[in-house]
């Protein structure tokens, strides 16, 4: 069986609705060229055919939040982008009968948790979903290295959320991290508190980490300093809950680039009360921080 044979036979058709059609045709009404307003149609259906696929197996979306529902974006770009509750974007590519690739335009090649492809037919009533690819490479993707739908609910529910530490200064927080306040009773130890008098604007927020096999947990805190456009300051600083005292003593923090090689790490020792890590970034940088006690470990994913 060959590849596009696979594809073929975990592709799900999905009829494309006439409030679907009614939603597409007015944001292509709103541009000001035919080409504009033909592309943002065929993204709109295809964006729209990949929520209602997503909404049956049961994965949350937000349409509202993307870029290609913002009228402004639309016209500036091509977009196709829908969210997935807690995980990220999903670019939602339309395809024509027949095509051998799919187009991915620039503004897509980053910030995009997977790609889909749609193939639309030519009486715009039917959407077919023909797979999809974790990543895009650059400009266009062959249909053939699109993997089968049968592994796509697999592969969402093994990706990390990834927080995205830039929306934190216009007061866009993730489901998790708190006000310092809120979690921890008495302020960080002196180190934090030099690092968020620096001069800049500063944002600083915190989560508690289960570490679930020693029926413990430690509080994650995060500061951001935007010193100069466009690099950031960070602090990771992880602290004992009010009731413990000390930080478990074989606690390690590591610091991990975006292909997950170490850059930093700091081993705890007895009667630690606190463990930091100081670094800069840009916004785009991604980097995850990983909290190991023996042979348990958490992730948490970043995106400045």
């Amino acid at each position: 069986m060959t590849k596009t044979q696979k594809l073929t036979d975990w592709s799900v058709p999905m009829p494309i609705t006439q409030e679907v059609q009614r939603i597409a045709q007015s944001f292509a009404r709103e541009q000001p060229t035919p080409s504009k307003a033909q592309q943002i149609y065929f993204n709109t259906l295809a964006v729209c055919s990949v929520n209602n696929y997503l909404r049956i197996l049961g994965i949350p979306t937000d349409l509202s939040v993307g870029n290609s529902w913002n009228p402004v974006v639309r016209l500036a770009e091509d977009t196709a982008d829908l969210r997935v509750t807690g995980l990220g974007d999903l670019e939602c590519r339309p395809v024509k009968p027949g095509d051998l690739t799919c187009h991915i335009p620039q503004e897509a090649w980053f910030d995009r948790i997977g790609y889909v492809a749609v193939e639309i037919d030519e009486d715009c009533t039917q959407a077919t979903i023909l797979g999809f690819s974790p990543t895009a490479g650059i400009s266009e993707l062959p249909l053939q290295q699109l993997r089968s739908l049968k592994d796509f609910p697999a592969y969402l529910n093994q990706l990390q959320p990834v927080v995205k530490l830039s929306q934190w200064f216009e007061e866009v927080v993730e489901a998790g991290w708190q006000t310092v306040e809120a979690i921890l009773t008495t302020e960080p130890t002196e180190p934090a508190l030099s690092f968020r008098d620096a001069t800049g604007v500063s944002v600083e927020r915190c989560k508690q980490i289960e570490l679930e096999e020693y029926n413990q947990s430690v509080v994650m805190v995060i500061t951001l300093i935007q010193v100069s456009e466009p690099e950031i300051d960070i602090m990771v600083g992880v602290y004992p809950k009010p009731e413990q005292i000390y930080l478990p003593p074989n606690l390690q923090v590591m610091l991990l680039d975006e292909e997950k090689n170490t850059i930093m790490n700091i081993q705890g020792q007895r009667e630690n009360k606190n463990m930091q890590l100081e670094f800069s970034g840009e916004p785009g940088d991604c980097f995850s921080i990983k909290v190991v006690v023996d042979e348990f470990s958490v992730t948490e994913e970043f995106r400045i």
